[in-house]
Protein backbone atom coordinates (compact mmCIF):
# COMPACT_ATOMS: atom_id res chain seq x y z
CA UNK A 1 0.00 0.00 0.00
CA UNK A 2 3.15 2.10 0.76
CA UNK A 3 4.44 2.03 -2.51
CA UNK A 4 1.33 2.53 -4.72
CA UNK A 5 0.89 5.54 -2.73
CA UNK A 6 4.85 6.73 -3.32
CA UNK A 7 4.06 6.41 -7.24
CA UNK A 8 0.72 8.13 -6.74
CA UNK A 9 2.50 11.15 -5.36
CA UNK A 10 5.86 10.46 -8.08
CA UNK A 11 3.44 10.37 -10.74
CA UNK A 12 1.66 13.96 -9.54
CA UNK A 13 5.10 15.24 -9.29
CA UNK A 14 5.93 14.72 -12.60
CA UNK A 15 2.60 15.93 -13.72
CA UNK A 16 2.87 19.03 -12.03
CA UNK A 17 6.29 19.67 -13.68
CA UNK A 18 5.24 19.17 -16.81
CA UNK A 19 2.45 21.42 -17.10
CA UNK A 20 4.24 23.97 -15.54
CA UNK A 21 7.07 23.32 -18.11
CA UNK A 22 4.64 23.74 -20.52
CA UNK A 23 2.56 26.86 -18.92
CA UNK A 24 6.38 28.51 -19.63
CA UNK A 25 7.06 27.72 -23.02
CA UNK A 26 3.40 28.85 -23.74
CA UNK A 27 3.60 31.97 -21.87
CA UNK A 28 7.11 32.45 -24.09
CA UNK A 29 5.96 31.31 -27.07
CA UNK A 30 3.01 33.91 -26.69
CA UNK A 31 5.42 36.86 -25.44
CA UNK A 32 7.65 36.07 -28.82
CA UNK A 33 4.03 36.15 -30.73
CA UNK A 34 3.40 39.61 -29.28
CA UNK A 35 6.94 40.70 -29.73
CA UNK A 36 6.53 39.89 -33.53
CA UNK A 37 3.39 41.50 -33.76
CA UNK A 38 4.97 44.49 -32.21
CA UNK A 39 8.16 44.58 -34.54
CA UNK A 40 5.92 43.94 -37.66
CA UNK A 41 5.74 47.68 -38.47
CA UNK A 42 9.30 48.05 -38.30
CA UNK A 43 9.80 45.40 -40.43
CA UNK A 44 7.67 46.89 -42.98
CA UNK A 45 9.45 49.83 -42.72
CA UNK A 46 12.59 48.29 -42.76
CA UNK A 47 11.34 45.97 -46.12
CA UNK A 48 10.55 49.87 -47.38
CA UNK A 49 13.75 51.33 -46.56
CA UNK A 50 15.93 48.37 -48.39
CA UNK A 51 13.62 49.03 -51.38
CA UNK A 52 14.08 52.61 -51.48
CA UNK A 53 17.95 51.64 -50.56
CA UNK A 54 18.10 49.57 -53.73
CA UNK A 55 16.44 51.87 -56.39
CA UNK A 56 18.64 54.81 -55.00
CA UNK A 57 21.68 53.54 -55.50
CA UNK A 58 20.53 51.94 -58.92
CA UNK A 59 19.89 55.97 -59.88
CA UNK A 60 22.93 57.17 -58.19
CA UNK A 61 25.17 54.12 -60.10
CA UNK A 62 23.53 55.97 -63.18
CA UNK A 63 24.28 59.15 -62.58
CA UNK A 64 27.76 57.92 -61.97
CA UNK A 65 28.40 56.33 -65.22
CA UNK A 66 27.24 59.06 -67.14
CA UNK A 67 29.68 61.59 -65.49
CA UNK A 68 32.20 59.39 -65.92
CA UNK A 69 31.75 58.66 -69.25
CA UNK A 70 31.66 62.21 -70.13
CA UNK A 71 34.58 62.83 -67.70
CA UNK A 72 36.61 60.25 -70.28
CA UNK A 73 37.63 57.68 -67.41
CA UNK A 74 39.48 54.74 -67.94
CA UNK A 75 36.82 52.01 -67.68
CA UNK A 76 38.67 50.65 -64.67
CA UNK A 77 38.44 53.65 -62.63
CA UNK A 78 34.97 53.89 -64.22
CA UNK A 79 34.04 50.25 -62.67
CA UNK A 80 35.74 51.01 -59.11
CA UNK A 81 33.65 54.60 -58.62
CA UNK A 82 30.12 53.08 -59.44
CA UNK A 83 30.82 50.00 -56.80
CA UNK A 84 32.11 52.60 -54.29
CA UNK A 85 28.87 54.82 -54.91
CA UNK A 86 26.79 51.66 -54.60
CA UNK A 87 28.91 50.09 -51.45
CA UNK A 88 28.22 53.56 -49.73
CA UNK A 89 24.45 53.97 -50.41
CA UNK A 90 23.69 50.35 -49.34
CA UNK A 91 25.88 50.75 -46.25
CA UNK A 92 23.70 53.72 -45.40
CA UNK A 93 20.32 51.98 -46.14
CA UNK A 94 21.13 49.08 -44.11
CA UNK A 95 22.64 51.44 -41.13
CA UNK A 96 19.15 52.97 -40.93
CA UNK A 97 16.98 49.85 -41.42
CA UNK A 98 19.26 47.80 -38.61
CA UNK A 99 18.04 51.28 -36.15
CA UNK A 100 14.34 50.82 -37.25
CA UNK A 101 14.05 47.30 -36.34
CA UNK A 102 16.38 47.80 -33.23
CA UNK A 103 15.45 51.51 -31.54
CA UNK A 104 18.28 50.30 -29.11
CA UNK A 105 20.56 50.13 -31.41
CA UNK A 106 21.99 53.86 -31.61
CA UNK A 107 24.42 54.38 -35.10
CA UNK A 108 27.29 55.09 -32.86
CA UNK A 109 26.83 51.11 -31.12
CA UNK A 110 26.45 50.33 -34.44
CA UNK A 111 29.70 51.87 -35.97
CA UNK A 112 31.43 50.76 -32.70
CA UNK A 113 30.25 47.04 -33.43
CA UNK A 114 31.28 46.90 -36.93
CA UNK A 115 34.71 47.66 -36.11
CA UNK A 116 35.36 45.28 -33.91
CA UNK A 117 33.84 43.10 -36.16
CA UNK A 118 36.01 44.25 -39.00
CA UNK A 119 38.90 43.76 -37.30
CA UNK A 120 38.13 40.35 -36.46
CA UNK A 121 37.09 39.53 -40.46
CA UNK A 122 40.43 41.45 -41.43
CA UNK A 123 42.00 38.29 -39.74
CA UNK A 124 40.10 35.86 -41.10
CA UNK A 125 39.70 37.75 -44.72
CA UNK A 126 43.25 39.29 -44.94
CA UNK A 127 44.28 38.02 -48.32
CA UNK A 128 40.82 38.82 -49.89
CA UNK A 129 40.89 42.50 -48.30
CA UNK A 130 44.72 42.64 -49.12
CA UNK A 131 43.61 41.93 -52.97
CA UNK A 132 40.57 44.18 -52.85
CA UNK A 133 42.80 47.20 -51.35
CA UNK A 134 45.33 46.10 -53.92
CA UNK A 135 42.50 46.55 -56.80
CA UNK A 136 41.72 49.71 -55.85
CA UNK A 137 44.95 51.23 -55.78
CA UNK A 138 45.40 49.44 -59.49
CA UNK A 139 42.36 51.31 -60.90
CA UNK A 140 43.84 54.53 -59.45
CA UNK A 141 47.20 54.90 -61.00
CA UNK A 142 47.25 55.54 -64.45
CA UNK A 143 49.17 52.84 -65.92
CA UNK A 144 48.40 48.95 -67.14
CA UNK A 145 45.09 49.70 -68.88
CA UNK A 146 42.71 47.25 -70.18
CA UNK A 147 44.27 46.26 -73.94
CA UNK A 148 47.80 46.11 -72.20
CA UNK A 149 50.08 43.56 -72.74
CA UNK A 150 52.23 42.83 -69.42
CA UNK A 151 54.68 40.11 -68.09
CA UNK A 152 54.50 39.72 -64.49
CA UNK A 153 55.76 36.25 -62.72
CA UNK A 154 55.91 34.43 -65.28
CA UNK A 155 52.29 35.43 -67.10
CA UNK A 156 52.16 37.49 -69.81
CA UNK A 157 49.41 38.61 -72.17
CA UNK A 158 46.54 40.93 -73.16
CA UNK A 159 45.07 42.58 -69.68
CA UNK A 160 40.89 41.97 -70.53
CA UNK A 161 39.29 42.96 -67.21
CA UNK A 162 40.77 44.60 -63.92
CA UNK A 163 38.50 43.39 -61.27
CA UNK A 164 38.01 44.68 -57.68
CA UNK A 165 39.83 41.26 -56.78
CA UNK A 166 41.58 39.99 -59.73
CA UNK A 167 42.99 41.07 -62.83
CA UNK A 168 41.71 38.81 -65.77
CA UNK A 169 45.32 37.96 -68.63
CA UNK A 170 44.48 36.40 -72.11
CA UNK A 171 47.62 34.83 -72.96
CA UNK A 172 49.08 34.84 -76.47
CA UNK A 173 47.96 30.95 -76.99
CA UNK A 174 44.07 32.32 -75.90
CA UNK A 175 44.59 30.74 -72.66
CA UNK A 176 43.11 32.91 -69.66
CA UNK A 177 44.67 33.93 -66.49
CA UNK A 178 42.83 35.06 -63.64
CA UNK A 179 45.71 36.96 -61.16
CA UNK A 180 45.16 38.20 -57.74
CA UNK A 181 45.33 41.98 -57.39
CA UNK A 182 48.34 41.77 -54.67
CA UNK A 183 50.71 39.85 -56.99
CA UNK A 184 50.30 42.64 -59.40
CA UNK A 185 50.72 45.51 -57.07
CA UNK A 186 53.57 43.90 -55.02
CA UNK A 187 55.42 42.37 -57.89
CA UNK A 188 57.39 44.45 -60.61
CA UNK A 189 54.87 44.37 -63.74
CA UNK A 190 56.49 44.92 -67.61
CA UNK A 191 54.42 46.80 -69.23
CA UNK A 192 55.12 45.55 -72.82
CA UNK A 193 52.56 48.24 -74.68
CA UNK A 194 53.03 51.42 -72.53
CA UNK A 195 53.70 53.28 -75.73
CA UNK A 196 53.05 52.29 -79.09
CA UNK A 197 56.89 51.55 -80.19
CA UNK A 198 59.75 49.66 -78.75
CA UNK A 199 63.28 49.35 -79.80
CA UNK A 200 63.99 45.98 -81.42
CA UNK A 201 67.18 44.02 -81.71
CA UNK A 202 68.54 41.19 -84.48
CA UNK A 203 72.38 40.06 -84.16
CA UNK A 204 73.95 39.44 -87.52
CA UNK A 205 77.67 37.91 -88.22
CA UNK A 206 80.30 38.25 -90.92
CA UNK A 207 83.33 36.22 -92.28
CA UNK A 208 86.31 37.59 -90.52
CA UNK A 209 87.81 38.36 -94.27
CA UNK A 210 84.70 41.04 -95.58
CA UNK A 211 85.02 44.52 -95.26
CA UNK A 212 83.48 45.59 -92.03
CA UNK A 213 82.39 49.31 -93.59
CA UNK A 214 81.00 47.32 -96.56
CA UNK A 215 79.17 45.21 -94.83
CA UNK A 216 77.35 47.72 -92.34
CA UNK A 217 76.49 50.28 -95.79
CA UNK A 218 74.91 47.18 -96.63
CA UNK A 219 72.70 45.73 -93.74
CA UNK A 220 71.65 49.73 -92.98
CA UNK A 221 70.39 49.29 -96.17
CA UNK A 222 68.89 46.29 -96.32
CA UNK A 223 67.21 47.62 -92.88
CA UNK A 224 65.62 50.86 -94.09
CA UNK A 225 64.48 48.85 -96.85
CA UNK A 226 62.42 46.63 -94.77
CA UNK A 227 58.84 46.31 -93.61
CA UNK A 228 57.27 47.44 -90.57
CA UNK A 229 60.46 49.09 -89.86
CA UNK A 230 60.29 52.63 -88.74
CA UNK A 231 63.06 54.48 -90.24
CA UNK A 232 62.27 57.98 -89.04
CA UNK A 233 62.91 56.73 -85.50
CA UNK A 234 66.51 55.56 -86.89
CA UNK A 235 68.61 52.55 -87.02
CA UNK A 236 71.74 51.36 -85.20
CA UNK A 237 73.98 49.21 -86.52
CA UNK A 238 77.00 48.68 -84.29
CA UNK A 239 80.13 46.11 -84.60
CA UNK A 240 79.87 44.29 -81.05
CA UNK A 241 81.50 41.30 -80.67
CA UNK A 242 84.71 39.61 -82.22
CA UNK A 243 82.87 36.09 -81.48
CA UNK A 244 84.51 32.06 -82.59
CA UNK A 245 83.65 32.55 -86.55
CA UNK A 246 82.67 35.74 -87.12
CA UNK A 247 82.35 39.44 -86.77
CA UNK A 248 78.62 40.25 -85.04
CA UNK A 249 76.93 43.30 -85.52
CA UNK A 250 74.23 44.01 -83.42
CA UNK A 251 70.89 45.49 -85.89
CA UNK A 252 68.87 48.18 -83.92
CA UNK A 253 65.22 49.42 -85.33
CA UNK A 254 61.83 50.31 -84.30
CA UNK A 255 58.38 48.79 -84.67
CA UNK A 256 55.02 47.99 -82.59
CA UNK A 257 55.24 47.00 -79.15
CA UNK A 258 52.97 44.19 -79.12
CA UNK A 259 54.86 41.03 -79.57
CA UNK A 260 53.21 40.32 -83.52
CA UNK A 261 54.58 43.61 -84.94
CA UNK A 262 57.93 42.39 -82.80
CA UNK A 263 58.37 38.78 -84.76
CA UNK A 264 57.09 40.66 -87.76
CA UNK A 265 59.19 43.39 -87.44
CA UNK A 266 62.54 40.40 -87.09
CA UNK A 267 61.08 38.88 -89.77
CA UNK A 268 61.25 41.11 -92.75
CA UNK A 269 64.16 42.43 -91.20
CA UNK A 270 66.37 39.18 -91.15
CA UNK A 271 65.29 37.76 -94.82
CA UNK A 272 66.00 41.73 -95.69
CA UNK A 273 69.80 41.66 -94.81
CA UNK A 274 69.99 37.78 -95.85
CA UNK A 275 69.25 38.54 -99.24
CA UNK A 276 71.04 41.84 -99.56
CA UNK A 277 74.76 40.17 -97.66
CA UNK A 278 74.22 37.35 -100.36
CA UNK A 279 73.57 40.00 -103.40
CA UNK A 280 76.91 41.55 -102.25
CA UNK A 281 78.67 38.54 -101.98
CA UNK A 282 78.97 38.30 -97.99
CA UNK A 283 79.65 35.35 -96.44
CA UNK A 284 77.14 34.87 -93.33
CA UNK A 285 79.51 31.96 -91.85
CA UNK A 286 78.79 29.04 -89.92
CA UNK A 287 80.98 28.11 -87.25
CA UNK A 288 84.61 27.57 -88.48
CA UNK A 289 86.42 24.04 -86.52
CA UNK A 290 90.58 24.42 -87.20
CA UNK A 291 92.19 21.39 -85.94
CA UNK A 292 96.39 21.99 -84.79
CA UNK A 293 98.43 19.05 -84.05
CA UNK A 294 102.06 19.57 -82.34
CA UNK A 295 103.03 16.97 -83.96
CA UNK A 296 103.27 16.04 -87.68
CA UNK A 297 101.12 13.55 -89.06
CA UNK A 298 101.90 10.59 -90.34
CA UNK A 299 100.41 10.13 -93.64
CA UNK A 300 100.46 6.66 -95.93
CA UNK A 301 100.09 7.05 -100.09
Amino acid sequence: MANANTTAKVTDELAEKTQSSLDILTTQLASMWEGMIGLLPSLVIALVVIILTWAISRFAVKIADKTTRSAKMRPSLRELIETLVRIVIWFAGLMIALTIMMPGLTPASLIAGLGFGAVAIGFAFQDIFENFMAGILIMLREKMRIGDFIECEGVEGVVEQIALRETHIRKPNKELTIVPNSILFKNPVKIVTDVQKRRHEVVCGVSYDTDLEQARDVILKAVQSAEHVDVDEGIDIFACEFNSSSVDFRIRGWSGSKPRAMHESRDTVIRSVKRALDDAGIEIPFPYVTHTFKEPVPLKD
